[in-house]
């Protein structure tokens, strides 16, 4: 009887040590299967640092050769006949940037609240950072030349700003990858530094050309939500034609918003549109996340918590100044994005 017992007591230990044995196999498995969906990138909030903001002149200050006629986005031609006094002007700081990459930073004399970097912040504001413009600030300023974009400038104030008789080049205010350097050249041109232009032009294309090349490769893409927020009064998401759809496909994502219906650039936040679009990301600008009281507060928002990105705290936040400014700097702003999002992933 005692040898039957053992050899009972044999095979149930072996059947516990087989059990216990899956048991860790299928423990391993999770754990595998955790790792493999964390290596799509970091999880938690981040921000894309930029330790820099200033624009990188491509050389020393050029000399324009004026006058010049260049065509004006909103349909007409335009002879500037002098570039010593530049006020630049659009949404989101992007001519500005470019006046001070082409080498022209001395020349400046009036920008908008959203052109922040600090090599320009003596420079006086003439613009709020939505772009609204005061044009008894910019007549006060005595520009030689005033360029901006055509969604900047309402009718009334383009009226305005010709009967002063002042000089105005009108911009595409456009935001994709593709439209980056064609619009540095266009400024150049219109200041008369087309050499500078070009040059600028193909440093800019490099460089955004070698940090998409660093986006690691997802299968599937990672569903990234741009958000614009100030305070809980103001809460957008981006979709086609935001400028922030073009950015979410630099770094390797697919734009949410896009993805899940949204028709216009932005459109108010509601919680079922955040619940459809589903982002495993987050962007947002840093003075707007501050402004709904950081990552816990955005978490109040109606709908956040229910998406995968609310749920893992999964939200990149990046420096006004740069992150939809797509001008010189936009190379710098791809790879700080990438780096945010996808952690040690980067190539």
């Amino acid at each position: 009887m005692r040898c039957s017992v053992s050899a009972r007591s044999g095979v149930v230990l072996r059947t516990l040590l087989v059990l216990l044995g899956a048991t860790v196999l299928i423990g391993a498995t999770a754990c595998t299967s955790s790792s493999g969906s964390a290596a799509a990138g970091r999880r938690g909030p981040a921000t894309a640092a930029m330790p820099d903001t200033n624009p990188v002149p491509i050389g020393p200050e050029p000399t324009p050769v004026l006058p010049v006629t260049v065509h004006s986005f909103e349909g007409g031609d335009v002879t500037v006949t002098d570039a010593s006094r530049i006020i630049a002007v659009d949404r989101y700081g992007t001519l500005t940037q470019t006046v001070y990459a082409l080498g022209l930073g001395s020349k400046l004399v009036g920008r908008s609240t959203s052109a922040a970097f600090p090599a320009v912040k003596d420079v006086p504001n003439v613009a709020g950072g939505s772009g609204s413009m005061s044009v008894e600030a910019i007549a006060a300023q005595r520009p030689s030349v005033f360029l901006t974009d055509s969604t900047s400038a309402t009718p009334v104030m383009r009226d305005q700003l010709k009967a002063l008789g002042i000089t105005v080049v009108y911009f595409d205010p456009q935001r994709t990858m593709d439209a980056v350097v064609p619009q540095i050249e266009a400024v150049a041109n219109a200041l008369g530094v087309p050499d500078a232009g070009k040059k600028l032009g193909q440093r800019t294309h490099d460089e955004i050309t070698a940090a998409i090349a660093t986006v690691p490769q997802q299968d599937p893409k990672l569903r990234m939500a741009f958000l614009y927020l100030r305070s809980t009064a103001i809460t957008m998401i981006a979709g086609p034609g935001s400028g922030a759809d073009s950015l979410v496909a630099a770094i390797g994502g697919t734009d949410a918003g896009t993805a899940s219906g949204v028709k216009e650039p932005f459109v108010p936040i509601t919680s079922e549109a955040l619940i459809a679009a589903a982002p495993d990301v987050i962007l947002v600008m840093s003075d707007g996340l501050a402004s709904v009281g950081g990552v816990d507060g955005l978490a109040k928002i109606p709908g956040i918590a229910q998406t995968p990105a609310g749920r893992n705290k999964r939200v990149v936040d990046m420096s006004d100044a740069v992150l939809l400014s797509f001008g010189p700097n936009t190379g710098r702003v791809i790879s700080a994005l990438a780096k945010a999002v996808y952690g040690d992933k980067i190539a």
